[in-house]
């Protein structure tokens, strides 16, 4: 399950949607409740760019790590 599924070119991605999802809730995009989903969202996006994998991923048998 923790194996290596995130390649270099979508950690980018991750952490560019990670830094978009913080600014959209410090520039107050959605309202409260709902702005707690874009630091959510922000907090996994970061976390799966900085371990490499993604359970979502591992469950669908995705994988963009080259081997």
């Amino acid at each position: 399950m923790f194996e290596k599924n995130v390649g270099q070119a979508d950690k980018i991605v991750r952490i560019v949607v990670g830094v978009l999802a913080l600014a959209g809730f410090f520039l107050g995009w959605l309202a409260a409740p709902f702005s707690y989903v874009l630091v959510l969202i922000a907090i996994i996006m970061f976390a799966t760019a900085a371990l490499g994998t993604c359970g979502l991923y591992s469950l669908l048998g995705i994988s963009t790590a080259k081997k």
